[in-house]
């Protein structure tokens, strides 16, 4: 895959890359990471900046870079429209059309892919140059890692004019002296980023348009009109009412989320009262013999990990556990207070944050962790 570097820069001038993630993925070090490496190891002029509110886990975070020859100035510091390299760290950005704006014929495309989550939903375009996958995640996971050193190794894998010993050092240099106990973790997914990082197949990618224009029909029915400035109703009235309690929550969580144990559960309410995103879902019905508010299931659909509940909960009936190995959750109930389920809701994986301590090393005991 390794090509030479004035390949790129004959035409337009300038590489552009792309970063579509979310807070606590840590995209916005991984473009600086980028940018680094190509002025200190490839001899180019770079620039680069990363676009984002409150910078909460969950909310929407872009990256752009920006390569050049050394002879030539970079003078546009506006957003990468047109991307040479789109990098998605989240399969959930997928469903958002906006995600996939300017690419074309010159975009190659990577996007961090759960294992077993080939019924992906998204928009991929027709005029895509290549898509490539990775499961950054559990190589996150298994290597004790973060996500976006992953994706670092796989983004020097695809654009081929970046060494593997280029991307190891540009990781020392930037996470050697802060984070010295982690650096070997962090070089090991680094590296298998790289390696493991696969180009999907015209195949592949044929059955997985089938399937999005599929869903796309048969929820056609129901997405009623697009909203935008043209369309947008006199005097600016947002018709998208209830728009936080449809939102989908799940791409925010790090990792982990709270296992309900129904059997252990005294009904107390205090999961309930401390949630802040109204996930337990209760109604009413019989606790030993007694007609009262019972915690019926979780709506997943909200919940982002925060864990309060499994703090709280003084029976141990929400413990916290790996996603991973709770592809069919129990007691997984959507919202009975709304009126109507968004056409939007589907399934995610985590986002991939990972602590320092490894899911390999903990011992599980009737659900939950010792």
């Amino acid at each position: 895959m390794a090509v030479s570097i004035k390949e790129f820069f004959q035409q337009k001038g300038y590489y552009e890359i792309r970063l579509e993630s979310i807070g606590g993925l840590g995209a916005n070090l991984c473009g600086k990471m980028v940018g680094e490496l190509a002025v200190k190891y490839l001899n180019l002029n770079s620039a680069g900046f990363s676009s984002y509110g409150s910078e909460k886990t969950g909310t929407p975070v872009k990256g752009y870079i920006r390569f050049c020859l050394p002879e030539n100035e970079i003078r546009v510091h506006s957003p990468v429209v047109n991307p040479d390299l789109l990098v998605i760290f989240h399969q959930a950005l997928m469903r958002d059309k906006k995600t996939w704006t300017g690419c074309g014929m010159q975009t190659r495309v990577i996007i961090a892919l759960d294992r077993g989550q080939e019924k992906m939903m998204g928009n991929l375009p027709d005029t895509i140059r290549e898509c490539y996958v990775v499961d950054a995640r559990q190589i996150a996971m298994e290597t004790k890692s973060r996500m976006n050193v992953v994706m670092l190794g796989a983004m020097a894998k695809v654009m081929g004019f970046i060494e593997l010993d280029r991307a190891r050092q540009i990781c020392r240099d930037s996470l050697g002296r802060k984070y010295p106990a982690a650096l070997e973790g962090n070089l090991k997914g680094l590296e298998q980023g790289y390696e493991q990082v696969r180009q999907l197949s015209k195949a592949e990618i044929a059955i997985f348009k089938s399937r999005v224009n599929q869903e796309n029909n048969s929820n056609m029915s129901n997405k009623g009109q697009e909203w935008g400035y043209v369309t947008a109703p006199i005097g600016g009235v947002n018709p998208r009412f209830g728009s936080t309690v449809t939102a989908d929550l799940s791409p925010s969580r790090q990792g982990y989320l709270p296992v309900f144990i129904k059997e252990r559960c005294i009904n107390c309410g205090l999961c309930d009262s401390t949630c802040p995103d109204m996930v337990f879902q209760f109604a009413e019905g019989e606790f030993k013999d007694r007609t009262m508010m019972v915690n019926r299931g979780l709506d997943y659909y909200h919940c982002k990990g925060c864990m309060r509940c499994v703090d709280v909960c003084p029976t141990n009936a929400l413990v916290r556990g790996v996603e991973a190995e709770h592809a069919d959750k129990q007691y997984f109930l959507p919202n009975q207070d709304m009126l109507r389920a968004p056409d939007y809701y589907i399934k995610t994986g985590p986002d991939g944050y990972i602590t320092s301590e490894s899911y390999l090393t903990e011992k599980r005991i009737e659900g939950g962790e010792v």
